[in-house]
């Protein structure tokens, strides 16, 4: 089996990828078929009122993210896992009922998305971390980045299903669909051989884990690098389900088989990454950062497009680099990342992932109400480029970087020099260098 698909070559994990790819195209369409019907049928077109959908749904991963991630650390993720799953598949099956029968109102919408947000914001680190049992620890880094090509492999179906689904059947029953399909994934966990789990060190229960989490995270720069600037991305420039609404809605007068197919095409680019962030053995700190600059160009060049298909087209580039700077920030932290904490560290880092998004998911859809939506994907690709310089120029600073430009096979190489260091610098920059230039890639 080639190297970006030697996960698959595990039962377990195959069951898992399997699983994962069907609940995942449910809930896409769940997501794209919830702002529509915000949009079009509880509201007169209110970006702001997608914006605090989106909020809502969010939120729970800042509330609960620390105390998410010792529940990860300390209990067995499977039956964990076997629970969320089986909540996230109820609540798609209420609101599809209140969605066909009639009675669904923005604040039920509401109520909904917070539910959904609670369940994910304790399934999240132990989904993350759970791929850690399904593979040997150097199969992590393909492991992870197979889950994001089921992810976005799911993006690129969910959508498009969705939007035809909504102009043939109708909203509600998106929601019935997705509720049943995370039958798939429970199936998946309870068909696992045991006797194949890799064995996964648990934290004892003890007062003072989420603070333990804490300080090790404030002992990893690099991690707190990766996740100021992925969070600001996330909160200005990844609200694709909110800005492409809003895009096919007004910008380009579209129905709902244009939205979805909107995600498609923004998948496509998101599968390309996803498949070569697989083939990774090592993951450097310029590979999220550079992307998050790739992420901010061109989400600016989608932004100006004056027509759909240009838009489309556009799209393409943004799907790349927004999966790319994902999927490489979580497994430079996955393995880089003590097992014992390694759900405390996840948690964390969801929570700046997903917890970002209340703050900004309201400020970009009363942007795309008051500016337009133009400038409600233009503000993230501003907050994407700020942010990666800036963390690119603290990174050369802090680390006494040289970055070299080469003309000849256009590249750029960061090199640290020689010089002598204190024990505490010299063990910050040895922990720097393992993650930046520790070997070169394929």
């Amino acid at each position: 089996m080639s190297r970006t698909f030697a996960s698959l070559g595990y039962y377990n994990y195959r069951l898992w990828f399997a699983g994962a790819l069907v609940s995942n195209v449910g809930t896409w369409m769940q997501r794209v078929a919830q702002d529509w019907l915000v949009l079009t049928h509880l509201t007169d077109d209110s970006g702001v009122a997608v914006g605090i959908t989106t909020a809502l749904q969010f939120l729970p991963f800042l509330l609960l993210g620390p105390w998410a991630g010792v529940l990860a650390d300390r209990v067995d993720q499977r039956k964990l896992l076997i629970i969320t799953q089986s909540l996230a598949g109820a609540l798609g099956l209420g609101l599809g009922a209140l969605v066909l029968t009639g009675h669904a109102e923005l604040w039920q919408v509401y109520g909904f998305a917070f539910a959904l947000g609670v369940v994910g914001a304790i399934d999240t680190p132990a989904r993350q971390t759970y791929v850690a049992a399904l593979v040997p620890p150097e199969g992590l880094s393909n492991a992870v980045g197979l889950n994001a090509t089921a992810f976005n492999g799911a993006r690129l179906i969910g959508p498009a299903v969705a939007g035809l689904t909504v102009a043939w059947v109708g909203i509600g029953w998106v929601f019935i669909i997705n509720g049943l399909t995370f039958i798939a994934t429970v199936l998946s966990l309870v068909a696992m051989r045991k006797s194949e789990l890799w064995i996964m060190d648990r934290a004892p229960r003890e007062p003072g884990q989420v603070k333990e989490g804490l300080r090790y995270v404030r002992g990893r720069p690099e991690i707190i690098v990766v996740m100021i600037v992925v969070s600001t991305v996330a909160a200005f420039g990844l609200n694709f389900q909110m800005t492409s609404a809003l895009m096919a809605r007004v910008a380009f007068d579209r129905g709902p088989e244009d939205y979805g197919l909107m995600g498609s095409v923004l998948a496509i680019g998101s599968l390309a990454g996803a498949l070569l962030a697989a083939r990774r053995t090592r993951i450097r700190l310029r590979l999220p950062l550079g992307a998050a600059l790739l992420f901010g160009v061109s989400s600016a060049v989608m932004a100006s497009m004056p027509t759909f298909e240009l838009y489309m087209l556009a799209s393409v580039a943004v799907g790349f680099s927004a999966l790319t700077m994902l999927t490489s920030a979580n497994a430079l932290i996955q393995t880089t990342t003590e097992p014992r904490m390694r759900g405390r560290v996840m948690a964390l880092y969801s929570m700046i992932l997903m917890g970002s998004t209340p703050i900004g998911a309201p400020i970009i859809g009363w942007i795309g109400e008051q500016a337009g939506p133009r400038w409600a994907v233009g503000v993230g690709a501003i907050a994407a480029i700020a942010v990666s310089i800036a963390a690119t120029m603290w990174a050369v600073r802090y680390w006494n970087m040289e970055i070299t430009y080469h003309r000849h096979r256009p590249h750029l190489e960061f090199t640290y020099p020689r010089q002598t260091l204190s024990r505490d610098d010299a063990i910050l920059r040895l922990r720097a260098q393992s993650v930046e230039d520790a070997s070169n890639q394929p």
